[in-house]
This record gives structure tokens, sequence and C-alpha cells, in this order.
């Protein structure tokens, strides 16, 4: 797994990369009411908004951390989205991403120097 200094997760899972957003910054957000995800088939662009999300906080756009065709999105986001605060790394991933060019990962954090960046 990887990080960003968006504090976005990035699992690789064979082809595809699956995006969420860690622990820390649900936790930064407060409880998440609703989520805005990107549409199946989207070309994006590395720093490209992507997911909207919305908490009793503050609203925030989440960034495409690679250039890409998202090829699946988290639907049950859009019904539950506190489940973003119960299990952010887990579960409440938000969308997979088949990217252009995966050397990109290499530039993230592992989470060893996420954890150092946070502190």
């Amino acid at each position: 797994m990887k990080f960003t200094e968006e504090h976005e997760w990035l699992l690789p899972e064979g082809d595809l990369i699956i995006v969420g957003i860690t622990a820390h910054a649900a936790e930064q957000l407060g409880d998440v009411v609703f989520l805005e995800l990107p549409e199946a088939g989207m070309e994006v662009t590395k720093d490209e908004e992507v997911v909207v999300i919305e908490s009793v906080k503050a609203a925030s756009d989440i960034l495409s951390p690679l250039d890409g065709e998202i090829v699946e999105v988290n639907e049950s986001l859009a019904d539950t989205p506190g489940l973003v605060n119960e299990d952010a790394q887990g579960g409440a991933w938000f969308f997979k991403i088949k990217a252009s060019d995966l050397s990109v990962m290499d530039d993230y954090m592992d989470e060893a120097e996420y954890q150092k960046f946070i502190g």
C-alpha cells in the first residue's frame, strides 16, 4: 500500500489500483455525509478532481493520484457515506483505476513514511 501527501491510500490489485482516503483523513473530516464519485469508464489525469466528499465539518475534493481510466466505483458509498468513517482503509475505497503508468506509484510514501508525515 502507498500513501499520498493528500492522505489517499493506493493498493495495487492485479493491474488496477484501488484508491481511498486514510483513516487519518477520515478522522480529520469528521462524519462523512455525502460523496460524489466518478463514473466508471472516465479517463482521468493525475491531480484532477475525481471525488467530492462532504462531512459535517467541510467539503473536500479528492484528486486522482494517477493518470488512467476509472474502471469501478464503490457504489455502496452513495447509500452509506458514513462507511468512510468506519472503514476508511478497507471497505470504504472510492474507485479502482487502470493506471497509464504504474511507475508513478514509486513516488508515493510507504506506511512508515506516511506515519512519519502525519506524526
